[in-house]
């Protein structure tokens, strides 16, 4: 499997990239379709893969500002 650093993804951080890795595994775990050709057997390789390879969408919401209000 290549290294995260391998692949050109736009993903900002490991921590997005594990989520929606566990999000696309349950997907799969359910019944979905793979979006690969793959030689693994467990759904959270299947997913990891297909997110490092930019195939899961997802959309990143912007944050919560504080708007300056103090707490």
């Amino acid at each position: 499997m290549p290294e995260k650093d391998d692949l050109k993804t736009n993903i900002d951080s490991n921590y997005r990239l594990v989520i929606l890795a566990a999000k696309r595994a349950k997907q799969l775990q359910k019944g979905a379709r793979p979006r690969i050709q793959h030689k693994f057997s467990k759904p959270t390789r299947i997913a990891l893969e297909e997110v490092m390879r930019g195939l899961v969408p997802y959309e990143q919401l912007p944050t919560k500002s504080n708007n300056g209000l103090s707490k």
